[in-house]
C-alpha cells in the first residue's frame, strides 16, 4: 500500500482490531487506507492475540494518540487494558465505533456507555431502551425484547438529521448508501448527543419497520466520540 501522509500535524490514529465475528483482515485495512489517503492520519494497529488465547499482553498504549478507532469484537480485555481506555476516553481522547464493534463487551458498562448503543452478545432490556427516530427526534424506547438485528443486507438511503454539524457539513441531506447491512433494534444506554445520519428499516428486508439512528456522536465524559454502524466488510478490499 502506497500512503501520502503530508499533513504537518497527522492526526495520530489507532485502529484497535485483530477478533471480530466480521472480516477483520479486510476492514482494518480499508478503515487505514481510507484515513491515510485522506493524508490526514498516521495510522498504526494494535491487533489482539487469536481468539482464547492469553489477552493480558495486549496493552495499547491509547494515551499517545488523538484517535482509536474500534474495528474489535472478541475476547475481554485485561483490567488494565480496560481501564487504560476509559481513562482515554474520559479525558478527552477521540474514539471511532466501528460496524460490529458495538457487539462487544455486553458486561462492561463504561463500553456500552461509549458506544450508547449496542446489540447481539445477550443484549436486552436490562441492557437499556431501544432508540429510533420519530417525529423529528429520537425516541427510547424501554419494552422487552432482544438487542440487535438486521434483515437482509440492501442499500438504502442516509437521511441527514443535523446537517448544520461539523461532521455532516457539505454532505447532501439524503444520499444512498452502498449494498450492506442495516443495523435495527439496537439498544443501550442509549446517552447519544447528536443524531446524525438514520436510515429506514423496512420490514420488507426483514428489518424494524423503524428510522433507526445508525451515525451519532455520543456523550461521555469529555470523549469525543463519533458511533458508524455502516461498514460490513466484504471478502476482498475490491468489495469492502
Amino acid at each position: 500500500m502506497v500512503s501520502f501522509i503530508n499533513a504537518k500535524n497527522p492526526i495520530r490514529t489507532l485502529i484497535v482490531t485483530g477478533q471480530n465475528n466480521h472480516n477483520w483482515p479486510v476492514s482494518s485495512v480499508a478503515l487505514q487506507q481510507t484515513f491515510e489517503n485522506s493524508t490526514l492520519f498516521k495510522v498504526d494497529m494494535a491487533i489482539s492475540p487469536e481468539k482464547g488465547s492469553d489477552m493480558s499482553g495486549f496493552v495499547p498504549d491509547f494515551a499517545s494518540y488523538d484517535l482509536v478507532v474500534l474495528d474489535y469484537n472478541g475476547d475481554m480485555w485485561s483490567e488494565e487494558t480496560k481501564a487504560n481506555f476509559v481513562k482515554y476516553v474520559k479525558n478527552g481522547g477521540g474514539v471511532v465505533v466501528y460496524h460490529a464493534a458495538n457487539n462487544s463487551f455486553p458486561d462492561w458498562q463504561e463500553y456500552n456507555e461509549i458506544c450508547a448503543l449496542g446489540g447481539w452478545e445477550g443484549r436486552n432490556e436490562k441492557s437499556g431502551p431501544y432508540a429510533y427516530w420519530m417525529g423529528g427526534k429520537l425516541q427510547k424506547d424501554n419494552s422487552a425484547g432482544i438487542g440487535g438485528s438486521h434483515g437482509e443486507q440492501h442499500v438504502y438511503v442516509l437521511c441527514s438529521r443535523k446537517p448544520d454539524h461539523p461532521i455532516t457539513h457539505g454532505l447532501p441531506n439524503y444520499w444512498m448508501h452502498i449494498h450492506d447491512e442495516l443495523y435495527d433494534r439496537m439498544r443501550g444506554p442509549a446517552n447519544i448527543k447528536d443524531v446524525l445520519f438514520t436510515a429506514f428499516s423496512d420490514e420488507s428486508t426483514g428489518g424494524s419497520g423503524r428510522e433507526e439512528p445508525l451515525i451519532f456522536t455520543v456523550e461521555y465524559g469529555k470523549g469525543r466520540i463519533f458511533h458508524t454502524m455502516l461498514g460490513h466488510a466484504g471478502e476482498s478490499l475490491k468489495d469492502r
